[in-house]
């Protein structure tokens, strides 16, 4: 009997399987510019034992022009290795879509051959593969919106490069913005590898992380940041922070730095940068927060805004501190107390406050609380507690901003309530979430609680508009317009010990007949000039003149008499 034995064949497989990641979401600005995105990264592989010897000058200049990659470099990176070779691992994602229809047409003319495998006699043909190796995050205003977006980095799964938020936004917002499904092809393959679409073949889409929609628009941030930049080379100053919000909406529509970086090219100059220092720096903020106590003050029926206080001749003592005023006053009203800005006056009427009083009001106005939900590691600052502020000089110095530490966006807040009728509002930078299929997902508003009542809020704001029209925010006069505001210089503190360098403030409105915005500037050692009055009110008064010429506010038109 003759036995015959059937050796197996080699088959390629029936089936093939082909995924394609997910896509980290888009940043989005107000008037619909593409702050951040994310591109696709490929690498082009190929075995040079497949390549026609004949064709292989062919496949070159081929591969050169569908990839924009020097011939010679192709032809060098060729010589170098024998078998799989990697070409270039940083295809676009547009040209990886030219060279993979490239690949089908050189198996076509056949520059591409055949080969056995000498161990199990099976026929194989490899071409040019184009394979996805990673993502990279792209950023085509550079140093746009820095520090506030944040930057991304780097991280290695399974051979494959995703994108992490490591600051800011892309920080805070890392599980929307993050990639959710990967697509996967599976089915028959047809003799070139290609899935056969079918009944029996099986899809599933990919679905890309969420994109965020700011509050921001591009037009408006871009002439601020340029602003800044002038501004902080004529202050000579360290940095200059500010920011713009609706007052009744809480709409973050500009929010800067003048010290900002390019998030693909961070330098080591760079890295003091990287932090937003509009929630990260926490100073002491000096006279802008004399309103806040005068308001207080004034809410609990312990002053009147004519009641008078005694300047004592720009010098004051309580115990063993001695309080000083730049100008000396002899008697003023204690509403002129803001106007003037006098430390001496608001240290005694300070006093009519118990300690629970002025730190529960502070905390209801903000501070020692989170800012805003829309940036991370954030610093809440501090003041001090209820029985210390019991002691007379404590309490005094708070009255006039020392002795707390907040950082600008708190204080941004905290104005807001001047300009809302009492309300607290809540810096808003995201609009909401835009998903796969272009739908808006609102995010939810938190409420505007009463920190005082509308009354007081409203006699504030006049009390804010006189110091402008006739005390130390005088330069921010801007006609057609209700603006108000309050300065503030503070020593820096440095190893525990005040030096001589100051931070200047100034926070305040600008308004029309139909809008109203709280502007807040910060000056971070300023050379120039240790007030406020000539460094940080100037940059407050180029904003509201920015906001004119973007058409966010309007000025009143006088009647011109025929």
């Amino acid at each position: 009997m003759l036995l015959s034995v059937i050796k197996p064949r080699h088959l390629p497989a029936m089936y093939a399987k082909n995924t394609s990641k997910a896509m980290r979401g888009n940043i989005i600005s107000a008037d619909g510019f593409t702050i951040a995105s994310t591109s696709k990264l490929y690498k082009a592989v190929v075995n040079t034992y497949y390549i026609d010897p004949q064709k292989k000058e062919l496949f070159i200049q081929l591969f050169s022009i569908y990839s924009g990659i020097d011939p010679k470099k192709v032809k060098k990176t060729l010589k170098r290795k024998k078998g799989v070779v990697v070409l270039s691992y940083t295809i676009s994602q547009k040209r990886a879509q030219y060279l993979k229809k490239l690949g089908r047409e050189l198996r076509r003319y056949k520059v591409f051959i055949p080969r056995v495998n000498a161990k199990n006699g099976t026929k194989s043909i490899h071409g040019l593969s184009i394979i996805e190796s990673g993502e990279s995050r792209v950023y085509p205003y550079n140093k746009l919106l820095t520090p506030v977006i944040g930057y991304t980095h780097k991280v290695e799964e399974d051979g494959y490069t995703k994108i992490k938020g490591v600051k800011g936004i892309e920080k805070r917002f890392e599980a929307e913005l993050e990639s959710r499904v990967d697509e996967l092809s599976q089915g028959r393959r047809d003799v070139n590898s290609y899935i056969i679409l079918n009944k029996k073949s099986f899809t599933k889409q990919q679905v890309n992380g969420l994109d965020i929609l700011l509050n921001i628009p591009i037009s408006l941030q871009i002439r601020i940041e340029k602003m800044l930049d002038m501004m902080k080379q004529d202050l000579d100053a360290k940095e200059i922070m500010v920011a713009v919000m609706e007052s009744t909406s809480g709409k973050v529509i500009a929010l800067a730095s003048s010290n900002r970086y390019t998030p693909k090219a961070i330098r080591k100059s760079d890295y003091p940068s990287l932090n937003a220092g509009m929630i990260e720096y926490s100073f002491e903020p000096g006279s802008v927060i004399k309103t806040i106590t005068f308001a207080l003050l004034l809410d609990k029926d312990r002053i009147n805004p004519y009641d008078l206080v005694n300047g004592h001749n720009g010098r004051y003592k309580i115990g063993r501190k001695t309080i000083t005023d730049e100008h000396q006053f002899d008697w003023l009203s204690a509403e002129n107390v803001i106007v003037h800005s006098s430390n001496i006056g608001m240290a005694q009427l300070a006093q009519k406050l118990s300690g629970v009083e002025f730190h529960e009001g502070l905390k209801a106005f903000g501070f020692t609380k989170y800012s805003t939900p829309d940036l991370i590691y954030e610093k809440v600052g501090s003041i001090p507690n209820p029985r210390r502020l019991n002691s007379e000089i404590y309490k005094a110095t708070l009255s006039y901003g020392y002795g707390m530490r907040a950082n600008l966006m708190q204080l941004l807040r905290a104005y807001s309530v001047f300009n809302n009728n009492g309300k607290i509002t809540t810096p808003q930078i995201i609009n909401s979430f835009i998903d796969e299929y272009g739908q808006k997902i609102p995010i939810p508003q938190e409420e505007h609680s009463q920190v005082i009542k509308a009354s007081t809020a409203q006699r504030v704001k006049k009390v804010l508009i006189k110091t402008v029209n006739k005390g130390t925010g005088i330069k921010a006069i801007t006609k057609g317009l209700e603006i108000g505001g309050k300065t503030g210089t503070a020593h820096k503190v440095e190893k525990g010990q005040y030096v001589k360098k100051y931070n200047t403030a100034f926070f305040g409105f600008a308004n029309d007949a139909t809008h109203k915005y709280t502007m807040g500037v910060v000056v971070i050692e300023p050379k120039k000039s240790q007030f406020a009055a000539q460094t940080a009110v100037p940059v407050f008064k180029n904003m509201i003149d920015i906001l004119v010429n973007e058409a966010y506010l309007f000025p009143l038109k006088p009647n011109i008499v025929k």
